[in-house]
């Protein structure tokens, strides 16, 4: 937006009613007289002060302490503007909150609004070769037709600010010819987010940095680069930080106009569709685990680097596209597009879909040379073909090109299919293949068993975790827990497993005091969800005893856990020919556990309390056949688990007399067993999930009375093959 140099003339122009300040220094506060500004040569102070329009030829005004300007603020010729914890709110028609022109501002948790037009504008006379400098940290740009235009080589740097345009067809941000800089900050267009073009006045290219910043075109498109008066703009584009760009039309990138964008995108998720007219060009790169979600529509380069993502959501065309270890993906499962390149180069992963049974899969069309090795990972249908055929998925125009299927084979109904190469055309070979089984699934049912029993303990250890904050009292005591576990390792297939149960006991101090016995007993349900269309169910019965020793005087404790279940398992696993088999077996379980630990009192009732933690947990061995005759054995389940960690809490006395009692835990787990082997149809497979895991962990108790105590502690896990994404259990106490 370059305005002309009689029309700029005119619209600086102040009234004639403006105080005069001329090569001197004046301040005003909230006593002074309001009054219109014309400064030259000259330094004005608003302290805590009100004026109207501020015009400054070659001069510094400093507005501070909750001042405000209820007009515009125009600043030329080398002028300086710093404005803090204030406001300038300009309300006539075609006023600017702040106009700089070859002048620079420093904007600090502040308000610049225009009621009729641009928040703020960053330029320059067409005259001169002086651009301006804004930066705005912690402020609002606001304005009615746009927050901010930045044009001729000028530049706006916002740090933790918002720059919005209010009416319908209002832009947030725009450049022509210039360079924003946006940190942690917020940008909205009523139409666009950031519109970018040519200064015919000053030409150049358009640079814009988004860092942890948000741009939304409330119906528009969140990035726009158009061209005007018959001449292409030029854009340079880098998106970063979890930055994130939305469109209200879908687009989060319009290219038109004869014009060229240049588009970076770093560590950060992106969605909407990347639009491009003929005539222009978009060049666009995915780096440092960035993503896109959309539909590309003539972009004339695409490059996906590694642990970064394209999820095309239609049919898109790309001109030349190049992976460098990153992924394009075609959609969902049950979504089928054509993407059509140009050209085909690097090392990457296309995830597509088939469907044999009703024909209809995901397409690579390469209209010229593909070079270099790239992946296939197919996401195929269960169900069952009556007689398939080969499908076509890629095709290109020559090259040296290699396609591969990750994996080796894609399941389709009850066989995997492998890749034939016919020239330039790659398809899937229905005359190779193999059986697939659904063994790796079946395997996993052998490793719910010390999970369950581990889950089932949460309960006791957060009741004999309570008597070291409370004493040792008899009491009993009721809990209702939940876990989720999401378990992977060893040859079986990885599956999510959630348990919700109860557990209830009561216990009595024996000899000195520094002992407490008790018996516990209580019941679980496990749902398993696994791979390949397979569920399960454990119904756990179970009953233990425990003991806990504790030396006020010092703060040693030891705590001691024996407990038994019963396990009644249902299995319904899905087979690779899309059916069903069910199978059921009943096995028990024995184990054992012990902590030693300090709890340590400190200054201002904070507590410290280091812990070791020793489990062994032995799963009677099983043999079982399903539906179908696939038959499965294994010896024995064994678990050794030990825990080093410490717990740091404090305690509060309430107003009303009762005690909260937060804490906060961390440790580090590891199971050292190895070689738990399972036998399916005679091959040995196994189910180790050995490793290391990192637990954190966060609780209170408040006691309502001298009797009465309630309970809630909240868990997380982290490992190699046991991660534990939340875990809950909540209880009643009540001695007597």
């Amino acid at each position: 937006m370059q305005v002309p140099s009689v029309v700029t003339l005119l619209f600086l122009a102040p009234g004639a009613h403006a105080r005069l300040i001329e090569n001197g220094t004046e301040t005003i506060d909230h006593d002074a007289y309001i009054d219109t500004f014309e400064l030259q040569n000259a330094t004005l102070n608003v302290i805590d002060g009100r004026t109207l329009d501020v015009y400054a030829n070659a001069s510094s005004l400093n507005v501070s302490q909750n001042s405000l300007i209820m007009g515009t603020v125009v600043a030329q010729g080398g002028s300086n503007v710093n404005v803090g914890a204030s406001r300038v709110t300009a309300s006539g028609a075609f006023q600017t909150g702040i106009t700089l022109l070859s002048s620079t501002a420093q904007i600090n948790d502040s308000v610049i609004s225009s009621a009729d037009y641009h928040g703020m504008v960053v330029g320059k006379f067409t005259t001169s070769t002086q651009a301006s400098t804004a930066t705005a940290n912690g402020s609002v740009i606001v304005g009615a037709t746009g927050g901010a235009a930045v044009t001729g080589g000028s530049l706006l740097e916002t740090v933790n600010s918002q720059v919005v345009g209010t009416g319908a067809d209002s832009f947030g941000l725009s450049l022509q010819s210039a360079t924003a800089r946006a940190y942690q900050s917020n940008i909205t267009g009523g139409r666009n987010g950031v519109e970018m073009s040519y200064d015919r006045y000053a030409p150049g290219a358009n640079t814009l940095l988004l860092d942890q910043t948000h741009v939304t075109g409330v119906t528009g498109a969140a990035l726009l680069v158009q061209g005007a008066r018959g001449q292409g703009a030029m854009a340079d584009i880098v998106v970063r930080n979890g930055s994130t760009l939305t469109g209200g039309n879908g687009h989060l990138l319009e290219v038109k106009g004869n014009s060229t964008a240049n588009m970076r995108v770093e560590n950060s998720r992106l969605q909407g569709d990347v639009i491009v007219e003929s005539g222009s060009q978009a060049h666009l790169k995915l780096n440092d685990r960035a993503s896109l979600i959309g539909r590309m529509e003539n972009v004339s380069s695409l490059e996906v680097g590694d642990e970064s993502l394209w999820i095309m959501t239609g049919h898109s065309q790309v001109g030349d596209l190049r992976l460098a270890d990153g992924v394009v993906k075609f959609g969902d499962d049950d979504a089928f597009y054509r993407l059509d390149l140009e050209r085909l180069s690097g090392q990457g992963t296309f995830a597509m879909g088939t469907d044999f049974a009703r024909g209809l899969t995901d397409f690579l069309n390469i209209s010229g040379e593909a070079t270099g090795h790239h992946g296939l990972l197919l996401a195929s249908s269960g169900a069952e073909p009556g007689n398939p055929g080969a499908v076509h998925i890629v095709h290109t125009g020559g090259g040296d090109a290699q396609f591969e299927l990750l994996g080796g084979a894609v399941d389709v109904g009850a066989w995997s299919y492998g890749l034939k190469q016919e020239g330039n055309d790659w398809f899937l070979d229905p005359n190779n293949r193999i059986v697939s089984p659904g063994t790796r699934s079946v395997l996993a049912l052998f490793n719910t068993a010390p999970t369950v029993w581990y889950g089932e303990m949460t309960s006791l250890r957060s009741r004999m975790g309570d008597l070291r904050y409370s004493g040792v009292e008899a009491g009993g005591w009721l809990r209702a827990y939940g876990n989720k576990y999401e378990i992977s390792g060893g040859d079986g297939g990885a599956y999510d497993q959630n348990q919700r149960g109860f557990s209830l006991g009561a216990d009595t101090p024996v000899g000195d005091g520094q002992w407490l016995l008790g018996v516990m007993a209580g019941h679980s349900t496990s749902d398993l969800d696994l791979s390949r269309g397979t569920s399960g169910t454990v119904q756990s019965y179970y009953a233990g005893l425990y003991a806990t020793w504790l030396d006020e005087e010092s703060g040693y404790y030891l705590d001691g856990v024996v407990k038994a279940n019963r396990l009644n398992n249902n299995a319904k696993v899905g087979l690779s020919d899309g059916k069903q088999t069910k199978g059921n077996y009943s096995t028990n379980a024995l184990g054992a556990s012990v902590e030693v630990g300090r709890h340590i009192k400190l200054d201002d009732d904070f507590f410290v309390e280091p812990f070791a933690q020793a489990s062994v947990v032995t799963v009677q061995g099983k043999s079982y056949r399903l539906d179908n005759g696939l038959k499965a054995k294994n010896d024995h389940t064994d678990s050794v688990l030990g825990k080093l960690g410490v717990t740091v809490g404090r305690d509060f006395v309430l107003d009303d007399g009762s005690v909260l009692q937060p804490y906060l835990r961390a440790g580090v787990a590891h199971e050292f067993v190895k070689n738990n082997k399972v036998m399916v149809n005679n091959q040995t497979f196994d189910n180790n999930l050995s490793g290391s895991r990192i637990e954190v962990g966060a609780g209170f108790s408040v006691s309502l009375s001298q009797n009465l105590q309630v309970h809630a502690d909240f868990d997380y896990g982290q490992g190699k093959h046991v991660d534990q994404p939340w875990g809950a259990n909540v209880g009643v106490r009540y001695n007597w």
